[in-house]
């Protein structure tokens, strides 16, 4: 499946670095109950990566990056003050706990200001294969690079220009600590190849590509695999023609089809919620979608890209039901936005862990003949989207579908609705998962939406 050569091993330093960290995010505590705050909590980080983009046969830049941080939050009961440094220096530690505290002993207080509940903590730390350091130098990334953008310009003749192929590999290293006794460690990897080309000439060139992404090597594409289905993709685009202006099925392809479900996150996460800017206001026990419909958290995935055993606050993740029945199950808070609203914590404080979408249906092929007439969304752009109302417009292009088949390309046009409509009218989802997010969606089909065609 891959072309990508196996190579040996880097030294791993991250045990040591964790436990440095640790100490560290210990000492930071330490002096916090010394200058007198009653709670206390550290972020500690550190980060490393290499990114190489090479464009028409030529590299373009290389760029090595190391980054360091830490940050702490301290509580006078419900007053709170935060502050944060990269020097690892005593004075420098003191310093950046004595700013702290002094800013939270002039802060209003705020009665939802605290750590989360102490019996909420995590305490069965596990490991979900998320660390796969990629032993890769500056030259080998450049010749991964140069090899993909090369097999997508030599795909076909109508590839004029190249946007260029990069190659990128990361490192990340955290530890989080709180004057509850809590001590938690995270590390992961990150590792991607990508190549964005421009097929035909003129007012007639189209743009597309692809990437690969993955927590260890392996999990990559081959580079030239990448750089042919990136040359597919802009030739498709070609001979774009409008479509007539109306209510149509539209298909969002599972890359797009993400972006739906990220709009449902926003509507029913915390800080949406209780600041009253949300279309989905007390909306958990409600059908939001079709019955067949569900939704599931699961942190605990095996090289699961958002796999966690606490979250941001500590608490315990657990797997759990987001929308069961096209019921909406819960919202998604972290402890601060519970309080606010007078609930409980869904330890999502830093985000959801890993997202299922269930399919209802087979591939993309047959969502195609589902359909029969309508509109594929493989691009959107702009930020037509209303949290407060729900109303959504944006720019696209795509594939128009007849009779249950790609007709021709499509672009400059606008898809509309209002999203609490659109999630009613889910018809389908495919099988066909994206497996590069946390989100893991295949295509999903909403019966009718409004399209602008130019036309």
């Amino acid at each position: 499946m891959t072309e990508i050569a196996v190579t040996s091993a880097p030294r791993d330093d991250s045990g040591i670095n964790l436990e440095r960290m640790r100490e560290t995010a210990q000492r930071m505590l330490a002096l916090a109950r010394a200058g007198g705050a009653s709670q206390a909590e550290v972020s500690c980080t550190e980060e490393r990566g290499l990114n190489v983009g090479v464009r028409m046969g030529e590299v373009e830049t290389v760029e090595a990056t190391r980054d360091r941080g830490i940050g702490l939050t301290v509580y006078f009961g419900h007053r709170k003050g935060s502050a944060s440094t990269a020097d690892l220096r005593e004075e420098s530690l003191r310093a950046t706990v004595e700013q702290a505290c002094a800013i939270a002993r002039f802060t209003e207080e705020d009665p939802a200001a605290g750590l989360a509940d102490a019996a909420l903590m995590a305490t069965e730390p596990r490991e979900f294969d998320t660390w796969h350091p990629w032993a890769l130098d500056a030259d080998r990334a450049a010749a991964l690079a140069l090899a993909c953008e090369e097999a997508g310009r030599g795909f076909d003749p109508r590839i004029g220009n190249s946007d260029g192929a990069s190659v990128g590999s990361g490192e990340s290293l955290s530890v989080y600590a709180n004057s509850h006794g809590f001590s938690g460690i995270d590390r992961d990897t990150r590792h991607s190849i990508g190549c964005a080309l421009i097929a035909g000439r003129g007012e007639a060139m189209q743009r597309d590509g692809w990437y690969s992404v993955g927590l260890a090597e392996e999990d990559l594409e081959a580079p030239s695999a990448i750089g042919r289905k990136a040359a597919q993709r802009a030739l498709a685009r070609l001979d774009a023609r409008p479509v007539p202006t109306g209510d149509y099925p539209v298909l969002f392809a599972a890359e797009m089809a993400r972006s739906l479900v990220g709009h449902l996150l926003g509507a029913v996460s915390g800080g949406a919620l209780y600041r009253r800017a949300s279309f989905l206001l007390d909306s958990v026990g409600q059908r939001l979608f079709p019955d067949w419909f569900a939704i599931r958290e699961l942190p605990f995935l095996p090289r699961g890209f958002r796999s966690a055993s606490f979250d941001d606050d500590g608490v315990a993740t657990r797997e759990s039901a987001l929308v069961e029945g096209g019921v909406l199950q819960r919202y998604v808070l972290g402890s601060y936005s519970a309080r606010r609203l007078g609930l409980q914590t869904t330890a999502n404080a830093g985000g959801v862990h890993n997202l299922e979408v269930a399919a209802s249906a087979g591939g993309f092929e047959e969502l195609l003949r589902g359909m029969g007439r309508g509109l594929v969304v493989t691009e959107l752009m702009g930020q037509g989207v209303n949290p407060v109302t729900g109303d959504y417009s944006r720019g696209a292009s795509g594939f128009w579908v007849e009779d249950g088949a790609v007709a021709h390309a499509v672009d400059g046009i606008t898809v509309a609705g209002n999203l609490k409509a659109m999630f009613d009218r889910f018809e389908a989802v495919g099988s066909d998962v994206d497996p590069r997010s946390h989100i893991a969606t295949g295509s999903i089909l909403v019966g009718r939406m409004t399209v602008a065609g130019g036309d």
